[in-house]
């Protein structure tokens, strides 16, 4: 391990070390982990490329399912790769420089994600209760500025706290216990003053994730009021069933950033900190995993394109509205 001297402030590279307290079994764990990336980098793939060549899926639902992808494909790139590098060949080694660079990249994905999440919720939203109107409200130039608007809030704010940890003194060693560079886990090898990046580490998320689960909250209450308000039972169900697919994406992603975010202020010194790595691991890998899947199996239109591709049909089949019930 780089030994760091106690006068130096920056060190010139960190030591990931994975895992601790399950070195022995990180062959083992590599595996999942390793599946995982695969299923999410071939399904996110293979969705962005339907969505660019099916006729069928130029529709505004789509093109947030592509931001969603293209988001959950740099989210799982930015750790997983060297996850696998420290399970595999032991290379523990990232230069400080590029440890902020993960850290920014991380940070601002996973701020992209719920926002992504947020504007999928508008688009159901706007489906379900103005049906006419979808295609006026949600054109295309308006999902593409929504999409840099998401894209730059989570950039403007992930930069100052970059910032921040770039300017600490560093002290205390190189080694994190984690098999990448949060912010947190970085910051506390400082052995300067970390208050101002906990608190803006807090305002960022709140900034990021408390307004996105607001207006998804707004947004499904708005709906639920909706389709209640219907008189057919079926006209409910196929109501409800639009929405089946994006609640689940929502269940993935937020379920383990809570349990992350969590840990990180109230539960250090209860939970082991094996489970809070692993987990937060889980956090990257299993949204870009699930979603392509769920969209897969809960979106019929998703599902023909896949079908006629594999049976070599060149048809294209026309638009199903999205409450016509061939969802």
């Amino acid at each position: 391990m780089i030994m760091l001297n106690q006068t130096d402030v920056t060190p010139s590279c960190f030591i990931l070390n994975g895992i601790p307290g399950l070195e022995d079994m990180h062959m083992w764990i590599s595996f999942p982990f390793c599946s995982m990336y695969v299923v999410a980098m071939v399904g996110n793939c293979g969705l962005l490329y339907l969505i660019r060549y099916e006729d069928s899926l130029h529709r505004p639902m789509y093109y947030f399912l592509a931001m969603l992808s293209l988001t959950d494909l740099v989210m799982c790139s930015s750790t997983t790769p060297k996850a696998l590098c420290i399970f595999w060949f032991q290379l523990k080694e990232i230069s400080f420089e590029d440890c902020l660079v993960q850290m920014f990249f991380i940070h601002t994905f996973t701020g992209m994600e719920s926002g992504v999440l947020m504007l999928m919720a508008l688009d159901r939203y706007v489906a379900i209760c103005y049906p006419l109107r979808y295609s006026t409200i949600l054109t295309n130039p308006v999902i593409a500025r929504v999409g840099v608007a998401t894209f730059l809030r989570a950039v403007f704010l992930i930069i100052p706290l970059v910032f921040f940890t770039k300017q600490l003194p560093y002290c205390r060693g190189n080694l994190i216990h984690h098999t990448y560079c949060d912010q947190l886990s970085v910051a506390k090898l400082s052995c300067g003053n970390i208050k101002i990046n906990v608190v803006y580490g807090l305002m960022a998320a709140f900034l990021i994730g408390g307004f996105d689960i607001l207006c998804i909250a707004i947004s499904y209450t708005m709906i639920l009021w909706a389709v209640v308000s219907l008189s057919s039972t079926e006209a409910r169900r196929k109501a409800f069933s639009t929405c089946t697919a994006h609640i689940c994406a929502i269940v993935f992603s937020y379920s383990p950033a809570f349990f992350c975010f969590f840990f990180n202020r109230f539960g250090s010194h209860t939970i082991p900190s094996s489970c809070h790595i692993i987990v937060a691991n889980i956090y990257l890998l299993l949204p870009p995993t699930m979603n392509p899947i769920v969209y897969g199996v809960k979106t019929k239109q998703i599902r023909d394109c896949v079908l006629r591709i594999l049976s070599g049909s060149k048809n294209t089949k026309s638009y199903i509205p999205y409450l016509s019930g061939k969802r």
